[in-house]
């Protein structure tokens, strides 16, 4: 792997002019590695990828913190040492020292002593799946973010709009990466997602139409949001969102800068597939004191099955749906049309054509259809 220098000056060999051949000499490196970095986006920056540190107490955590609370409900006080001892029982074979280490790193007691409830899930595993936006308008950025419920897994894509149809894709990304569908999602009052509240009775809102064709109809997730101003609803993504600012955004940008580059959604996306794989989802996490990752393997088998690509409404189905005839009106039919590719518009011509023919014109008993009547 380059090093950062390395590759910034394969760019800015590249703006001058010179070969690829002639900078691989000049660098003294395989002409392939000026091709693979030459293809990267210019602010891309190379990260020796780590996984996240495993420690022997780990997998033991949860028992830990369970023996706390346990404790803490009968107001007793349990030594370090009688944990370890317990601990050692289910199979731990570190020391004692590690062990308190990496208790105070999680600072469990304090956790349970604030009354903190730990190993909490809440939700069954692929049963939720919170979604919200995240603006970094500095940037001219966006970053939708997915976070399961049970794993606490997430999933981050930087984008430079928040309209339907990108959010759309960043579904499907997310889908791809977590493996499956959950079997629901939680939103806020997002436009692309939520129009009016409560329209046709309470609890029962109008939604983006294409949103929710793509979600309920075509991936079989089911829509709910949040109470207005109860964002805390989706807590889950919502400390997420905290700990993506703060944790990879921030920190990234700062190390861009101080190469005299800015943030782009390519450079972003590079770097925050890294961080979630390696980082993120590997860490243990607060709250549940598991890695993320291990959990989703859980989460995994209860998921619904990923969707064929999304291709929009369909236009039988708009057909069905949109074209009505006013009764005020005589012989006028109104067509809506929702927003598709081009090709799709061919499965409309039959229909129309049958609406059309009290008015075509027979010219020298010749019937014109097909490009004639597209046209």
């Amino acid at each position: 792997m380059l090093k950062k220098g390395e590759v910034k000056m394969i760019h800015k060999m590249l703006k001058e002019g010179m070969s690829k051949s002639a900078i691989a000499r000049k660098l003294d490196i395989a002409r392939d590695t000026v091709i693979k970095y030459s293809k990267l986006p210019e602010g891309y920056m190379p990260v020796i990828k780590r996984e996240a540190t495993e420690t022997t107490v780990d997998p033991y955590l949860p028992n830990i913190a369970m023996i706390l609370e346990e404790a803490h409900k009968l107001g007793l006080h349990v030594p370090t040492a009688s944990i370890y001892q317990d601990i050692q029982k289910l199979g731990y074979r570190g020391s004692l020292r590690w062990m308190q280490d990496v208790i105070l790193r999680h600072d469990i007691r304090r956790k349970v002593k604030d009354e903190e409830e730990l190993i909490r899930f809440e939700t069954e595993p692929g049963h939720q799946m919170q979604v919200d936006w995240v603006e970094f308008p500095k940037d001219g950025l966006s970053a939708f973010v997915a976070t399961m419920g049970y794993s606490r897994a997430s999933y981050v894509e930087y984008v430079t709009d928040e309209k339907v149809d990108t959010l759309i894709k960043c579904h499907m990304n997310a889908f791809s990466y977590f493996g499956g569908i959950p079997n629901e999602g939680l939103y806020d009052n997002m436009k692309t997602v939520i129009i009016k509240r409560n329209v046709y009775g309470y609890g029962k809102h109008k939604f983006n139409e294409q949103f929710r064709d793509f979600a309920e109809k075509h991936c079989g997730m089911k829509l709910r949001v949040c109470k207005p101003y109860r964002a805390q609803t989706k807590g889950k993504v919502e400390r997420f969102n905290h700990y993506l600012r703060y944790s990879f955004h921030n920190s990234f940008k700062v190390r861009l800068s101080m190469m005299g580059y800015k943030m782009t959604v390519d450079n972003a996306n590079a770097e925050v597939m890294d961080w979630l794989d390696f980082t993120a989802n590997a860490r243990v996490h607060n709250t549940t004191l598991q890695k993320p990752f291990d959990l989703l393997a859980e989460e995994q088998l209860q998921l619904l099955p990923l969707p064929k690509p999304y291709q929009g409404i369909h236009p039988i189905k708009a057909t069905a749906k949109s074209v009505t005839q006013d009764s005020k009106s005589s012989d006028r039919i109104n067509i809506h049309i929702p927003t598709r590719d081009l090709q799709s518009y061919d499965e409309f011509i039959p229909v129309v054509a049958l609406m059309m023919i009290p008015a075509l014109e027979y010219v020298n008993n010749t019937y014109y259809t097909g490009g004639a009547l597209w046209n």
